[in-house]
C-alpha cells in the first residue's frame, strides 16, 4: 500500500469531539495502549488530519505521524507509535530469511512464520530444545491467545530489536500454524516504505 513516496493531500484540523472518539477508539482497540494514551495524544493537543492515496487517512501531532486508517478497516498506529510502546500491541515474529521480502514491500506468507526462526502466540515454535525459561519469557512476549482474522499485529523480525512491519491478518494465527502456507499480511506498513519515510513539515 506505501510502496511509493507519498505526497500527503491536505491537512485538516480535527475537531475535539472527533479527537475524543479516536482516542476512545483507540484504547478500545489496543488496550494496552491506554496508559500511554495521554502521552501519545495529550487532551489539549491539536491532532491533525491529512488524506493520503489510495483512501488513507494520516493522523499527525506536531507534524509527527501517530495511526493512519485505511477506510473502514481499523485504526493503525504508526511504526514510530509501535517504536515508543513495543509492549502494547500483539506480536508475531518472522524468520531471518523473511526479513529481506518484508522490507521490500512483499506480501507476508505463512512459512516466514512457521519455520524455526519465526514465532507465533501460543509459544508455538518449531523448536522443542528450549529451556523452560526462555519459553516463558516467548509466551509472555508473544502471548497465549491465538489472533483473529483482520487483527491488527505487529511483525518483529527474527534477531532485530525493532519491529519491522504492522498490518492486519488476512488469516488467524489458529490457521497460519495448521496449514503452514498462504497469505498472512498483504498491506502493511513496513520499515522504510512511503509512509515511513513522509514528511509532514
Amino acid at each position: 500500500m506505501f510502496k511509493k513516496d507519498i505526497t500527503p493531500g491536505a491537512k485538516s484540523k480535527v475537531k475535539s469531539s472527533v479527537q475524543r472518539a479516536i482516542r476512545t477508539k483507540i484504547t478500545e482497540t489496543y488496550p494496552l495502549l491506554a496508559p500511554h494514551i495521554d502521552e501519545i495524544i495529550p487532551k489539549k493537543s491539536q491532532l491533525d488530519s491529512l488524506k493520503l492515496p489510495d483512501r488513507v487517512t494520516l493522523y499527525a501531532l506536531d507534524s509527527h505521524p501517530l495511526f493512519y486508517q485505511h477506510m473502514d478497516d481499523p485504526i493503525t498506529p504508526h511504526l514510530r507509535t509501535v517504536h515508543q510502546f513495543p509492549a502494547a500491541f500483539p506480536r508475531i515474529r518472522i524468520d531471518r530469511g523473511a526479513i529481506r521480502f518484508v522490507l521490500s514491500g512483499a506480501t507476508l506468507m505463512a512459512p516466514g512464520l512457521t519455520s524455526a526462526g519465526g514465532r507465533l502466540p501460543s509459544g508455538t515454535s518449531a523448536t522443542t530444545d528450549k529451556d523452560e525459561e526462555e519459553e516463558a519469557e516467548e509466551e509472555k512476549r508473544y502471548g497465549g491467545r491465538d489472533l483473529e482474522e483482520g487483527e491488527v499485529v505487529v511483525v518483529e523480525a527474527e534477531g532485530k530489536e525493532e519491529a519491522c512491519m504492522i498490518g492486519q491478518l488476512r488469516v488467524g494465527t489458529r490457521e497460519i500454524k495448521e496449514k503452514k502456507k498462504g497469505v498472512v499480511i498483504d498491506a502493511g506498513h513496513y520499515l522504510g516504505d512511503g509512509l515511513w519515510r513522509i514528511e509532514l513539515d
